[in-house]
């Protein structure tokens, strides 16, 4: 399943569900458990059936027939077995009177609802994992029989099987997302926003090891984690090991679900024994190859005496005041992750931006931190990338293992100007702006190779561009046939091609040529179009736009980095990046505000007559003006003719 397809299954799904909760009386908090859980629960079929094609390739035969499918054979292959009751395709076959089927559930009660039922499928399940002891939601019986039917029957989409657990974990994750901007009264503590994970994922570069979240939410990192270990050709389970803390129950639920639907295990504590400020659930301080987190800012009252207790300080406690307790936690926080660390160890995380030059107790733990010579990267982030918050933040990284040469230096970057708007409230890094950061990270530690795999990998999106129209899918025989429209009202097949050698930045002025030309022609289209075609044929012109615009943001972002660091070194770019050594961190009073180094970027001159310009735009009013008067006296004549 291509990616624009998938995002088109995800908003499906959710618009489909979320119509229903209004249906259940029930809000964002208390309608979102049940449905990730019946996501889970699909996804948990999903894979039985794939283990289960699997192991009867090689099932031995006996009397003609194969051996029966045990749940021994799914635990030797780390899989999860379903008994009968807990697949899906029961559970959606089921009929409208429950009680007719004369089912009973495991304690060998009766059931009498459809709620009962999936609450009895969740108990096999369980009874399966350990992991999942305890953690899958069983608020089934607050759903009405019909509206929890109809739940089913959206989630019974014959595309989530079309790959692996992929597809169940994406929808899991949009899902996640959606809520967490619903959920306002959780302020989005249990959701770190994606493109800063993968920010964390790639400069940490995870390859095998413990990983340690101490504030784990949802398990974001464990998954994005996982599936940068993936991409690497390893298998996450056998490469990583996951430990998480998360003292809010209902965000460790969540996040063992995650994990599960990602097909990855971890040993998550949650309750008071996972409050990070006075306990180290897993022993883990000195022993972690990464740490990755995103704590919860400014928090207060924190008793100093116990925190002090529970170790995991080795620059000392941030200022007490007269109550005992520490007013400000973030430098807990950041000292803890510094702690977990091994000699070699690598951390990344998000911080408030406040923090990287509060003073006092702050600074000297800061100068601290810095004179270990492990600060190895700051990037400032603006406002606007949380779902319920529009502060601006800063991701951290420590590097216990950085080569000699960069001992004393520490890379900053300011990317407060530099993200993709998603709508008025909310803006991120596209999959390309995320290369383009990662690859400043990598030319300042010396590597040049994944620089010149980036730009390759922008030629061979830029070198040929093949868009073909819109294929309607015969799903019951696997063919496709061209959509019934006009030959004038829809989008022609096009190829798009450059020479191999051609510039980004002529790439770049082609193919905004060729975006007006093509909105050209869809706006010649539109008035073609019969009426009956008028709405396909707009939609078949919206996927080619979209198409096109996104050829266009790769050679955007391609030219971008390429305009600053060429074939592949490192240079201070004003108002983006600079390294800058101990010494001057020291002059500017160990703060480690990525601004305070970088500056501004030079002022570019587009070229523009100030005063011409405006002298342009002012006979533009007095003409617009002009014609406004026109017809103002135009209609006053023709409602005095009507003796109106």
């Amino acid at each position: 399943m291509d990616n624009k397809s998938l995002k088109k299954l995800e908003a499906r799904l959710w618009e489909s569900a979320d119509t229903l909760r209004a249906d259940s009386k029930l809000t964002s908090n208390e309608y979102c458990m049940p449905v990730l859980g019946l996501i889970f629960l699909r996804y948990a079929y999903s894979r039985f059936t794939l283990v289960e094609a699997e192991i009867l390739k090689h099932r031995p035969v006996r009397k003609g027939r194969a051996l029966p499918v045990t749940a021994s054979d799914f635990s030797a292959k780390s899989a999860l077995y379903l008994p009968e009751m807990a697949r899906y395709p029961f559970l959606v076959g089921l009929p409208a009177d429950i009680p007719s089927a004369g089912l009973h559930g495991v304690g060998g009660q009766p059931l009498n609802s459809l709620g009962e039922v999936v609450n009895n499928a969740v108990e096999l399940i369980e009874a399966q994992n350990d992991q999942l002891s305890g953690v899958l939601p069983r608020e089934y019986g607050k759903f009405s029989s019909e509206l929890l039917s109809t739940l089913l029957r959206i989630f019974n989409d014959d595309a989530l099987d079309a790959v692996d657990g992929d597809v169940i974990g994406r929808i899991y994750e949009y899902f996640l997302n959606k809520f967490a901007k619903n959920i306002a009264a959780d302020d989005g503590v249990f959701f770190t926003p994606k493109s800063l994970v993968k920010m964390i994922v790639n400069i940490l570069e995870p390859e095998r090891g413990i990983l340690l979240d101490p504030a784990c939410g949802s398990g974001g990192m464990f998954v994005q984690t996982g599936d940068f270990v993936h991409a690497a050709g390893m298998a996450a389970n056998n490469a990583m090991t996951f430990y998480g803390q998360e003292k809010v129950e209902y965000n460790a639920r969540l996040c063992l679900m995650n994990m599960a639907v990602h097909g990855l295990t971890a040993s998550i504590v949650s309750g008071d024994e996972a409050n990070s400020f006075y306990q180290d659930a897993h022993s883990l301080a000195g022993r972690c190859d990464y740490v990755m987190a995103n704590p919860p800012f400014n928090v207060d009252k924190v008793k100093a005496e116990s925190a002090l207790s529970a170790g995991r300080l080795p620059f000392g406690l941030p200022a007490v005041n007269k109550n005992k307790e520490v007013s400000n936690a973030n430098y807990l926080w950041i000292s803890y992750f510094y702690a977990y660390l091994n000699e070699r160890g690598r951390a990344g995380f998000v911080m408030a931006s406040s923090a990287t030059d509060s003073q006092n107790k702050d600074r000297d733990i800061r100068r601290q931190l810095v004179e270990t010579g492990h600060v190895d990267v700051m990037i400032s982030v603006g406002n606007n990338f949380f779902y319920t918050k529009s502060l601006p933040c800063t991701l951290w990284f420590f590097d216990k293992g950085k080569p000699d040469r960069l001992r004393d230096s520490v890379l900053f970057i300011d990317a407060r100007n530099y993200y993709t708007v998603v709508d008025r409230t909310l803006n991120e890094w596209n999959e390309w702006q995320l290369q383009n950061l990662t690859a400043i990270v990598r030319l300042y530690r010396g590597e040049t190779q994944p620089y010149r795999d980036l730009l390759a990998a922008y030629r061979q999106t830029l070198s040929v561009c093949v868009w073909i129209t819109g294929k309607r899918r015969l799903s019951d025989k696997g063919a496709s046939l061209p959509l019934p429209l006009a030959a004038a009202s829809r989008p022609k097949d096009v190829t798009f091609s450059l020479p191999p050698d051609a510039s980004f930045q002529s790439c770049l002025e082609a193919l905004q040529s060729f975006l007006e030309e093509q909105r050209e022609q869809s706006r010649a289209a539109a008035a073609a179009a019969k009426r009956a075609e008028k709405k396909q044929a707009a939609a078949l012109w919206e996927e080619r736009l979209a198409e096109v615009e996104n050829a266009l943001l790769a050679a955007r972002e391609a030219q971008w980095l390429y305009a600053r660091f060429g074939d592949g070194v490192y240079a201070d770019i004003p108002g983006l990046c600079r390294v800058a050594g101990r010494k001057e961190i020291e002059e500017k009073n160990f703060s480690l505000t990525p601004g305070a180094y970088v500056g501004v970027p030079p002022a570019e001159d587009d070229g523009v007559d100030f005063a011409r310009r405006m002298n342009e735009i002012h006979a533009e009013l007095v003409r617009l003006q002009a014609e406004s008067n026109a017809l103002m006296e135009t209609i006053s004549r023709n409602w005095q003719e009507m003796g109106l």
